[in-house]
């Protein structure tokens, strides 16, 4: 009847290696994990994991995160990297730039930034001429005379 072989096993079939920082914890500076990581408070600074970092409705984050993937339902402030996946849920905002292979977003979530996903050109499709392509971003704002003239 309590038999411990009863027990489920994590599903990355790794033990011991989940870290759980509560609501009300805030944290600056830089931190590293190995496995898992949820983060339900505030942490200012940066985040670095091989393994996964789940984030909480609750939490607030701004800096740097590097991870394996990413599932954030709270505030972020931060520039992300993944080497496998990001994926906003519904609660989440996220106001950075975001590289990974794969970006989810669920329906309600909200994200300002540029995401990355390792895609320069179509497959099929040779690169255009550098010669024949303008920077946009260095004309913006400027204003031409004949715009002025009346």
């Amino acid at each position: 009847m309590w038999n411990r072989s009863d027990h489920k096993k994590p599903l990355n079939g790794e033990d011991g290696d989940y870290t759980f920082l509560g609501k009300g914890v805030d944290f600056k500076g830089v931190v590293h994990f190995d496995g898992t990581v949820r983060i339900d408070g505030r942490l200012e600074g940066e985040i670095h994991s091989k393994g996964a970092i789940i984030i909480g409705e609750h939490a607030v984050i701004k800096g740097i995160i590097t991870t394996g993937t990413l599932v954030s339902g709270g505030k972020l402030q931060a520039n992300v990297t993944a080497t496998e996946k990001v994926q906003l849920l519904k609660t989440a905002i996220l106001i950075g730039d975001v590289q990974s292979p794969s970006f989810t977003m669920e329906e309600g979530s909200r994200f300002q930034g540029i995401c990355d996903m390792g895609v320069d050109m179509w497959a099929d499709q040779e690169r255009p001429d550098r010669e024949n392509v303008h920077d946009l971003a260095a004309h913006r704002g400027k204003v031409r005379l004949q715009d002025i003239q009346p």
